[in-house]
């Protein structure tokens, strides 16, 4: 096989969903041929019908048999004892390709269609699907966190070529790291997201899109642009007071939201001051304050701490034990 051509291969697909159809869809533009997909749930099948049309719909171990190419699109949790029960069930043969797209796992989870005689290939697209057709357009120039041994390297790059995408190497050791940093960055940005829409909800405004968009563009483009020097706000100015009024008026209006905004904090005035954006006199107050714990659940382990109101109390200037320790 030389670099860049690949010849036409049978593609099966293990797991029509939204990765899996998109991938399968992308696979066959670029000139192999999609033959067989599992697919169980009726949205499964219906995608598969848009995406992989002429693909028959069968079991695994069939899928298998009948293909040069296995795409392993599943969760990662269910990973590891799909490949162990179909290499025990001596589903995969010598020289067929088994790629699997999961950020979390490396090349170890296809030990055992390894130990086979199967070349394998990690590789994990950087982008989030729908699984849609349009998806399809949107693997140009996507990254794809690829493991794949010395002598697999030139048949993964081809791969990732022919979907429209460009390979990053991705250590064996590193995979999890890896994955983890994706999560933070783009799980995490959701739910962080949505976190603000609802504090803006709470605090009367209809559209918090129309706030949100433009601050959250610009501040995006900022740190990829600059790191931590793009940081701006309370934190990073080491204001004490305002970050004490935050919590105090999360406590008592958006309780659930205490604890992500005091660890996000945190880690904030962390690298702010790692970075020289605040001397340690200016951040040693502000992490005093963060390091305690504001408690808004009233479970057992940390009872609410009141006030004379009898809402939960943040502390003052001088009262820096009342949210507990």
């Amino acid at each position: 096989m030389s670099l860049h051509t690949l010849a036409p291969l049978r593609v099966g697909i293990i797991g029509a969903g939204r990765v899996g159809a998109v991938l399968g869809a992308a696979l066959s533009e670029s000139g192999h041929r999609v033959v067989a997909a599992t697919a169980v749930s009726t949205a499964s099948r219906d995608r598969a019908a848009r995406l992989l049309p002429g693909a028959a719909l069968l079991p695994a171990d069939e899928v298998i048999a009948r293909v040069d190419l296995i795409l392993l699109a599943v969760p990662d949790d269910t990973l590891t004892d799909l490949v162990s029960g179909l290499a025990e069930s001596g589903n995969f043969a010598h020289g067929q390709i088994v790629v699997h797209t999961s950020g979390a796992h490396g090349l170890a989870v296809l030990q055992p269609a390894i130990d086979r005689g199967v070349l394998p290939l990690a590789l994990h697209p950087v982008m989030t699907f729908a699984g849609r057709p349009e998806d399809v357009h949107r693997l140009s120039g996507v990254p794809f966190g690829v493991t794949a041994n010395d002598e697999h390297r030139a048949v993964a790059e081809t791969l990732v070529l022919e979907l429209g995408g460009e390979p990053v190497w991705v250590e064996e050791s590193a995979r999890t790291l890896y994955h983890a940093a994706l999560v933070v960055g783009s799980n995490h940005l959701v739910t962080l997201v949505a976190e603000a829409r609802d504090l803006l909800r709470t605090a009367g405004v209809e559209d918090p899109a129309r706030l949100l968009g433009p601050l959250l563009g610009a501040a995006l483009d900022n740190s990829l642009r600059y790191g931590d020097k793009a940081l701006t706000g309370p934190v990073s100015r080491g204001d004490v007071g305002t970050v004490r009024r935050h919590l105090r008026t999360l406590v008592e209006q958006a309780p659930d939201s205490v604890a992500s905004y005091v660890a996000l904090a945190r880690r904030t005035a962390q690298r702010a001051l790692a970075s020289g954006r605040l001397k340690r006199h200016e951040a040693t107050p502000l992490l005093d304050l963060l390091a305690q714990r504001p408690v808004s659940t009233g479970s057992p382990s940390h009872p609410v701490t009141t006030g004379s109101a009898g809402r939960p109390a943040v502390p003052g200037p001088a009262d820096s034990s009342a949210i507990g320790s």
